[in-house]
């Protein structure tokens, strides 16, 4: 017997990716927040020295889709494919991560490598929790060349000059956050 019916887990990731494309559409990423249980976790890793962690559906609003989207109003996600395994309630999705600018010979800059989220369903059309992988190495080479080429938005600037700031919201050393970066009951 499945976790969760199959018809429920294929309805929350079509929720899901409504809500992304509404979030893409108007810049603002904080109406993901409702797809959340109230005590879901998010995370991510963020290179050798920390990880990011937003613990409830609060932190996950205010920071992880808040504080750390803001700047990329623009950007799309787009989902290459999801697989649902209904035996254990999960989800994962591919992702691509594609900034509104336009090169000079009119390519989109996009940020190479495989962007990607794994998710547990918590019944009741939400989340339990969510990791999120992408490559940092070439999310830095993309946005050193949008920096050169004068592309860089405004508030994506404001977001890297707040991302030198030590002791910033949701950023752990690794193994120091609030609940491990791998989920609990995967």
């Amino acid at each position: 017997m499945a976790a969760y019916p199959r018809a429920e887990l294929e309805a929350m990731v079509q929720r899901w990716l409504d809500v992304n494309k509404q979030a893409e559409a108007t810049g603002d990423w904080r109406c993901m927040a409702d797809c959340y249980a109230v005590d879901a976790t998010y995370g991510w890793n963020y290179g050798p020295g920390h990880d990011f962690m937003a613990v409830g559906r609060d932190e996950i609003r205010d920071i992880a889709i808040g504080l750390e989207m803001d700047g990329l109003q623009g950007w799309t996600y787009p989902y290459e494919t999801t697989l649902i395994d209904d035996q254990k309630g999960q989800v994962v999705g591919f992702w691509h991560q594609i900034a509104g600018a336009r090169r000079a010979d009119g390519t989109q800059y996009e940020i190479a490598g495989i962007g990607g989220s794994w998710f547990s369903y918590a019944g009741n059309m939400e989340w339990a929790w969510q990791r999120d992988w992408f490559d940092l190495g070439n999310a830095g080479a993309l946005f050193l060349e949008m920096i050169r080429d004068g592309k860089l938005s405004e508030g994506m600037t404001a977001r890297m000059n707040r991302a030198i700031t030590p002791d910033l919201p949701g950023h752990y050393k690794i193994g120091q956050s609030p609940v491990p970066i791998w989920p609990p009951n995967r």
